[in-house]
């Protein structure tokens, strides 16, 4: 096995405490991606159809700004990616993600926490935005995670 970068988009830090959970567990780096503009609670009101999130999650080739651009993914064989589910999709902030870098080559292990939406169409809306890369669905993590767990899911 090589190198495994953890790469993680988080609104309101569960998904951040789980990508740190597993970081620590598989021995992986970390990477936080971050929107150039934070997302307020406002913003996250998915009941407001003004709210900033659903106006990008309206627009499936919204690409919102990321922060930094300094993933170095050349270096990784496996990203583990994890985000929230917003209307059974990835956020489109990982697209913005997985379009930045090149990710020929590499197996892309996804997880998701979720405050009750199902996979939907995750995988198959992220796969356009790395082409050449192997996505592997492992699971929504909604509650704790063991450290036996994530070895065997993502070890």
């Amino acid at each position: 096995m090589g190198k495994t970068l953890v790469a993680y988009f988080s609104a309101s830090g569960i998904t951040k405490k789980k990508a740190e959970q597993i970081a620590e567990g598989i021995g992986a780096d970390l990477y936080e991606i971050t929107p150039k503009v934070l997302y307020t609670e406002a913003d996250l009101n998915w009941m407001d159809k003004n709210s900033r999130s659903s106006i990008e999650m309206n627009d499936k080739k919204f690409r919102p700004e990321m922060a930094d651009n300094d993933a170095k993914v050349e270096e990784y064989d496996r990203i583990v990616l994890g985000f929230p589910i917003w209307w059974y999709v990835a956020p489109t902030i990982v697209n913005t993600f997985l379009e930045r870098f090149d990710f020929t080559g590499k197996k892309i292990l996804v997880f998701a926490t979720s405050g009750g939406s199902s996979w939907g169409n995750t995988i198959k809306e992220l796969m356009p935005s790395a082409p050449g890369a192997e996505f592997i669905e492992t699971q929504i993590i909604n509650s704790d995670i063991t450290d036996a767990d994530i070895k065997k899911i993502f070890g």
